[in-house]
């Protein structure tokens, strides 16, 4: 752990010196630990405190969501850790690109809240179709991952969100949480040529499914598991509105979202968190909304390559434990982000931004984003309400589908279509 292995670093330091032996013979190489992920947490302020905080070189490898996805899936031996989603699971554990992770390592896991252990932070509430994180967490005895509690996890649960779309209030205008704001938005002629997907089919083809879904185009039986036949009607709407010139395009990393909306070349599109704050600061109108038909959940992943050992192994758990130590869990909640054990960032927050971020009440005071610039002016109240409003009103969860490889020539064409 992390305070242990520096009180015995120094402890073998001061013994040296007692006995005369200069302090350099006991001199080691710093260790560096590769973290393969997305520009959601793959932050240069975060690798700043961790490497000051831990004493470690962390060399973060941030891409768009194919991609790290493709090479932490082909390639364990190129990084330490993966930070991602849970739906990143299914394809890394049974290609054998991850290793379980010890709980009994992990300092705080027992603060850890139900969401990750059960699939909700309330008992009385539905779960979200498709893989809600519970389902994939714990490592089975006889080698699988699933539902039952073991000591060992496949993946650490750490931040999370529920996603939707953003659109730009100064060209559309604003609707009611939870009441009017709908997926069918996306699909709205209104918007024509001015629409952005995700380019990821774990993520956005269900952004597409909740669209023609609430459109009243098609009705899915399991939306967390479509069949071969419900896909194939699917592509084929989504292929007319893309020949139609209906969608401006997709995106692949957070920043080309921005980009897409603050150039004016959309006005709606699949958004990420981040995005909309990183918006906002540039004083451009975006909302996120809360769709009537309910949110598309994640929850962070962070996986143990199947390739890391000794010491690289060591400062990986320093770094999970270092993710659930407070400080992160503040940081990432700038940017609308949940931590699994949100108690102990509440040390790190003022009481006006857990009010605003956690609560969903009014802000007391303008509120700084994680690059330090003003998002939330005095007054505002979080689009979708507190952490529990938001959770109990999940739609489905980012999944990988049995279906999943039947999807991907379809998305292809997709994307190649114009």
């Amino acid at each position: 752990m992390p305070s242990s292995r520096r009180e015995f670093v120094r402890g073998t330091l001061s013994a040296g010196i007692l006995a005369g032996v200069a302090p350099y013979a006991f001199a080691r190489t710093r260790t560096k630990l590769r973290v393969l992920g997305t520009h959601v947490t793959l932050q240069e302020p975060l690798r700043l405190q961790a490497e000051q905080d831990l004493g470690i070189d962390l060399e973060f490898q941030p891409g768009g969501s194919a991609g790290v996805l493709h090479q932490a899936s082909t390639r364990p031996d190129s990084f330490d850790l993966y930070e991602q989603w849970s739906n990143s699971m299914r394809v890394l554990w049974e290609v054998g690109a991850i290793q379980g992770i010890d709980t009994r390592r992990l300092n705080n896991w027992g603060e850890i809240n139900p969401l990750a252990k059960t699939g909700r932070l309330q008992p009385e509430v539905r779960i979200g179709a498709g893989d809600a994180p519970n389902k994939l967490l714990f490592v089975q005895d006889d080698g699988r991952i699933g539902p039952v509690p073991t000591e060992r996890i496949s993946f650490l649960p750490y931040v999370h969100n529920v996603d939707s779309f953003g659109y730009n209030a100064a060209t559309i205008p604003e609707g009611q949480a939870y009441e009017t704001e709908s997926w069918a938005w996306l699909l709205d002629p209104a918007w024509r040529g001015r629409v952005a997907l995700v380019n990821e089919p774990t993520i956005g083809l269900f952004d597409a499914a909740l669209a023609v879904q609430s459109a009243g185009l098609m009705q899915f039986a399991d939306i967390g598991d479509l069949s071969k036949q419900e896909l194939d009607q699917l592509f084929q709407i989504l292929l007319e509105y893309r020949k139609a010139g209906h969608f401006r395009g997709v995106w692949s990393s957070v920043p080309q979202s921005v980009e897409l909306m603050a150039r004016g070349d959309v006005v709606i599109e699949s958004m990420f968190s981040p995005a909309v704050f990183a918006l906002k600061s540039r004083n451009i109108d975006c909302v996120y909304a809360s769709p009537k038909e309910g949110y598309r959940a994640w929850h962070g992943v962070m996986c143990l390559s199947s390739e890391t050992k000794g010491a690289a192994e060591d400062a990986a758990y320093d770094y999970m434990n270092w993710w659930l130590s407070g400080w992160p869990g503040a940081f990432i909640a700038r940017q609308g982000y949940y931590i699994s054990n949100p108690e102990r960032s509440r040390e790190h927050q003022s009481d006006a931004e857990w009010a605003y971020w956690y609560e969903g009440l009014p802000a007391t005071e303008d509120l700084l984003g994680t690059d330090g610039k003003v998002v939330i002016q005095q007054g505002e109240i979080r689009d979708g309400g507190s952490y529990l409003q938001r959770f109990n009103n999940i739609a489905v969860w980012n999944t990988v589908m049995s279906n999943y490889e039947y999807t991907l020539p379809y998305w292809n064409e997709f994307l190649s279509t114009i």
